[in-house]
């Protein structure tokens, strides 16, 4: 498995040596079997200008015709078929397509792809399935939710239900992000912030569609993603399907990342799954470590509805400051507020919030808020995943939390009103703020907004900038401060709604003009990935090796 790739083609070393790890890597495997598989788990281009495109230095790489068709080369090279799903910027080719329709079909046809999704019987009763997002430009709320179409959950659907346990079946998925519900808590603050760390997050009913197929339909046995560029050596990148935690049998495992300029953490790994006759093993490929494998996990099967799964190592970064780790609330913990839902008036903070404050209570309503990092969040009421910011920490840390009755009482011969509660921020001179929900009942802050829009302002203030500087005689390096947009909070098209620096500014910036050429073209970078190779020439793009179920 390979994570997010982000090609940049300017910037190509670590996907050369990533390659030969990988080739050295597969040639073992093949010596131990000959159903050996590549998967891309999506995002392949780099969404910044890549100097790729001299005519329109506005042009975002990503989701290009030029990288797919870059892409479909370098994952051709490994020599073994392949598959790829789509992740959130894999449809980002926005200004050479004017519709998702015809940017997917240019991801199609590069990667030799019928549908979005793939089916791959590749061991007796053994499925590899893979779930592609398919929405960006329509997207109701960020561009950067991984949004699987309702065409693609009905065809899951049925194959789960034509596929069941009871007859021996497993199933193996692979999507860009992991669904609500997963238990992954290596994740980063953007990522929450936004509303986009799970599967059709900003859907409420569709985004927990997929843990509710998963606890149905046992014959689901493991679940492989991406999107978070977080490392592996944190055991919180795996779960099990712990007994009461309702991950039916199904093993979630997070992967990392292979160009040092897309780790969020450091580290640059991949996945390696290695099946077996009792189960199955995964594996990290350590890209820092010359390609070294290690067994991160072993999962044993004991009958067709149940596993075991045991971990092979101690979490060896556990504390690490470079990623945020998302406190998710479990029944019964220590920091659970109980009879919130019932109370008529209780207050939450009884002193000023601090950063270091943990606490999670259930509403009236059923929808769960708690604090974590000085933030107040939303987690779904079923799965206690984190959903979304609610209020930042800026506007939370110092002040006090209170839930009260805001129930209009019946009068005579009234039918009584549904329960209502109000959620209180105040502070130590009277000062109070009523959060209210979303008009869906939700709370956390639907207000990401799609990235064409942003897109588009931003170029509309480039031109304001240009005006500045030239009719107004403005400095020109001063201008871009001096423009500010009437609407919102947004400056910049980084997507974000608040501060969330993970890594070094200089890290996260906008690229700089690069002093390689201006114009790349795809033989020229295919050759630059597959330089020093003296091995056989690259595989062709997959074909499809079975029909997908009716």
């Amino acid at each position: 498995m390979l994570g997010d790739l982000h090609i940049d083609p300017r910037k190509l070393d670590d996907y050369t040596v990533g390659r030969q790890q990988w080739l050295q890597v597969l040639e073992k495997e093949r010596k131990r079997t000959d159903n050996v598989a590549m998967v891309s788990l999506g995002d392949l281009g780099e969404s910044k200008y890549c100097d790729h495109n001299p005519n329109n230095e506005d042009e975002l790489f990503s989701g290009t015709s030029l990288c797919h068709e870059i892409a479909s080369s370098y994952l051709s090279s490994f020599r073994v078929p392949y598959e790829v799903v789509g992740g959130n910027h894999d449809l980002e080719g926005i200004d050479e397509f004017k519709t998702d329709e015809e940017n997917l079909n240019a991801f199609l046809k590069a990667h030799n792809k019928s549908t979005p999704q793939f089916f791959r019987e590749i061991a007796d009763k053994t499925l590899l399935i893979g779930l592609c997002s398919t929405v960006f430009r329509d997207a109701p709320y960020t561009s950067h939710e991984v949004i699987i179409d309702q065409e693609q959950i009905d065809w899951f659907e049925n194959l789960l239900v034509t596929h069941p346990a009871e007859e021996g079946w497993k199933v193996i998925v692979f999507s860009h992000a992991p669904p609500n519900g997963s238990g992954l808590r290596v994740l980063q603050e953007n990522h929450v912030v936004n509303g986009c760390c799970w599967l059709n997050h900003s859907d409420e009913d569709m985004c927990r569609k997929f843990i509710e197929l998963v606890r149905e339909h046992r014959c689901v046995k493991a679940w492989l993603s991406g999107h978070f560029h977080l490392g592996q050596d944190y055991q919180d990148s795996i779960t099990f399907p712990t007994e009461g935690e309702g991950r039916g049998s199904c093993v979630f495992c997070q992967t990392s990342v292979m160009r040092e300029g897309t780790s969020r953490d450091g580290r640059r790994q991949s996945r390696l799954i290695r099946g077996n006759k009792d189960g199955f093993e995964v594996c990290t490929v350590d890209h820092d470590k010359d390609g070294e494998v290690r067994v991160d996990a072993t999962i044993t099967y004991q009958d067709d509805l149940n596993e075991v799964g045991v971990y092979a190592h101690g979490d060896e970064a556990y504390e690490h400051d470079d990623y945020f780790k998302v406190y998710t609330p479990h029944v019964g913990d220590e920091n659970h507020i109980k009879g919130v839902a019932e109370a008529g008036y209780a207050i939450l903070a009884k002193k000023p919030v601090h950063e270091d404050d943990r606490a999670w209570w259930r509403l009236s309503s059923g929808r769960v808020l708690g604090m974590c990092n000085g933030m107040l969040l939303e987690y779904d009421r079923s799965t206690l995943a984190p959903l979304g910011l609610v209020v930042s920490k800026d506007e939370l840390v110092g002040k006090k939390i209170a839930v009260v009755e805001a129930t209009v009482e019946a009068g005579p011969g009234e039918e009584e009103a549904e329960r209502d509660q109000a959620i209180l921020m105040y502070d130590i001179e009277g000062s109070v703020t009523v959060i209210q929900p979303n008009e869906d009942g939700s709370y956390w802050r639907k207000i990401v907004r799609n990235k064409i829009a942003r897109m588009a302002e931003r170029r509309r203030e480039k031109a304001a900038a240009a005006f500045a500087a030239n009719i107004l005689d403005a400095d020109p390096e001063q201008a871009d401060e001096q423009v500010l947009s009437s609407w919102g909070p947004y400056i910049t098209t980084s997507g974000t709604a608040k501060s969330t620096q993970i890594v070094p500014e200089g890290l996260v910036s906008d690229c700089a003009p690069s002093p390689c050429e201006p114009t790349l073209s795809r033989a020229t970078v295919v050759q630059k990935l597959l330089a020093d190779d003296d091995v056989d020439e690259p595989c062709e793009a997959p074909r499809s090796l079975l029909q997908l179920p009716p």
